[in-house]
């Protein structure tokens, strides 16, 4: 028999300590969750975060579970191909690009989507598992540990940019964390873990996680969106945008 799943999220994006504007950009729909972290120190990192969670906002409806991966892989591809667009049209913002982690559901199933640094955690019987891999030079080579991390896979408008993308199952009790870098690895697994199986509910989890970045000093702007899988019917979910896309999306 097929259980019938619901989810309830909650979102935050937050400046941080150091950094002056908020790169960051994130939606948290009924249907589709995405963060993205423009990338600081490029030429108009907001905006391409903003660009990309844009053009997936768009995905924020129900779709066929067999067309998940094809439906977000095509948003995706489109979004970068907004970004050349951007860059095309203001060479200023050459060297721009942005990481994108989103997860698109139907049902009890979901696609995944990674691409950059930012990560996706499951949380399912008091185990926290990192779903998502970092794009970054330190995971590529062995010996590249003692130098500072380089990401090599991001939206920044090439054509070979391709992300991670798969298909996970729903199930009741699960508790999904999508984030940019501005928590993970500046809060360690062993507190997210903490913290993600105690809050009572997605507002408190999202909320302390931010607190727990921010007193560990928030080097970086901070994204986080924290999904609940419950047993039941559907519930209707105001679409939530923030960040350097809730300018774009809602102004």
């Amino acid at each position: 028999m097929t259980v019938s799943v619901a989810m309830r999220a909650a979102a935050v994006s937050e400046t941080g300590m150091v950094r002056q504007n908020n790169e960051d950009s994130a939606y948290s729909g009924r249907w589709l969750h995405a963060v993205a972290d423009g990338l600081g120190g490029h030429a108009a990192g907001e905006v391409a975060s903003a660009a990309v969670i844009g053009i997936l906002a768009a995905c924020d409806a129900e779709h066929e579970p067999g067309s998940l991966l094809e439906v977000l892989g095509r948003a995706v591809a489109e979004a970068n191909a907004e970004v050349a667009r951007l860059v095309a049209e203001d060479p200023a913002r050459l060297g721009m690009g942005t990481t994108l982690t989103a997860l698109l559901r139907s049902g009890a199933q979901a696609a995944l989507v990674n691409i950059g640094d930012s990560r996706a955690f499951r949380l399912r019987d008091g185990h926290l598992r990192q779903l998502t891999e970092d794009h970054i030079l330190g995971n590529l080579v062995s010996n590249a540990g003692a130098t500072a991390p380089v990401l090599v896979r991001y939206l920044d408008g090439r054509p070979d940019r391709s992300p991670d993308l798969g298909l996970r199952e729903l199930l009741p009790g699960d508790r999904y964390l999508l984030c940019t870098d501005g928590l993970s690895p500046v809060v360690t697994a062993e507190a997210i873990r903490d913290t993600l199986a105690a809050a009572p509910d997605p507002r408190a989890a999202a909320r302390q996680l931010v607190a727990l970045a921010e007193d560990a000093g928030a080097p970086d702007n901070i994204s986080v969106i924290v999904i609940d899988v419950r047993e039941g019917g559907e519930e209707d979910a105001e679409p939530v945008t923030l960040g350097a896309a809730a300018a774009v999306l809602t102004g």
